[in-house]
């Protein structure tokens, strides 16, 4: 579904990543884990091509998709949920998802409320005024109504109060079921081993660790070194 091979990223000058290499597999969802500012969001951004690496490949179903502009992405079938949410502030819920462009009608604003409950009670309300927790539920199902076949969520539980993450697991566990591969960005690492079949580490902007979920969870050593756990 995705590999991204061996890509260095640059803000500026700034040599933010070095030689990052992962895969995501149809149907997996995979997590990458590290500290605030491990680089992260910068991967997600350089597949999302909002910060196209200078050097290596990012391969999507075959296809080499290096330094394409964001909204060919989506099109192609790759959804972004970006760690600072972004949704219309002046737009109702509703109008959030009703302008969003749609490949097919694999996921209908029905089936995104069915998924999300919560947001079909509050769908005339303004955006700016909805909780973060109702802001990040709007940004995965705007994401969804492209019908993603690779979702990108860039730490989606940053902020949100337990039983919101909770609520939030669930249905990403619900998206996995639908079939949707996901990459999971989250410094949260007990709510991501409940979520995911493999895991990268990231740290200094390098992959240190690779792994499956169950791998992980087991290796104190590089939980405490990388992860502070």
């Amino acid at each position: 579904m995705l590999d991204v091979a061996s890509i260095h990223t640059y803000y500026g000058l700034s040599h933010i990543l070095f030689d990052v290499s992962l895969k995501v597999d149809k149907g997996e969802v995979v997590g990458l884990l590290g500290r605030n500012g491990a680089g992260k969001s910068t991967t997600m951004r350089s597949i999302m091509g909002l910060t196209p690496p200078r050097e290596g490949k990012i391969i999507f179903k075959g296809e080499d998709i290096t330094g394409e502009k964001p909204f060919k992405l989506f099109r192609k079938g790759i959804g972004y949920v970006p760690d600072d949410r972004r949704v219309f502030a002046d737009l109702s819920v509703d109008d959030n998802l009703e302008i969003v462009y749609q490949r097919d009608s694999k996921w209908s604003k029905q089936r995104v409320y069915e998924l999300f409950p919560a947001l079909e009670e509050i769908k005339s309300r303004r955006a700016g005024n909805l909780s973060g927790g109702e802001q990040q539920m709007l940004t995965i199902a705007r994401a969804l109504m492209g019908s993603p076949e690779l979702l990108l969520l860039d730490e989606p539980t940053e902020g949100l109060a337990p039983l919101i993450v909770r609520d939030l697991e669930e249905q990403i566990l619900k998206l996995k079921k639908a079939g949707i591969s996901i990459l999971l960005s989250e410094q949260n690492i007990k709510s991501a081993l409940k979520l995911i079949d493999r895991a990268y580490i990231i740290d200094n902007g390098r992959i240190r660790y690779e792994g499956t979920a169950s791998e992980l969870d087991a290796n104190e050593e590089v939980k405490k070194r990388y992860l502070m756990v």
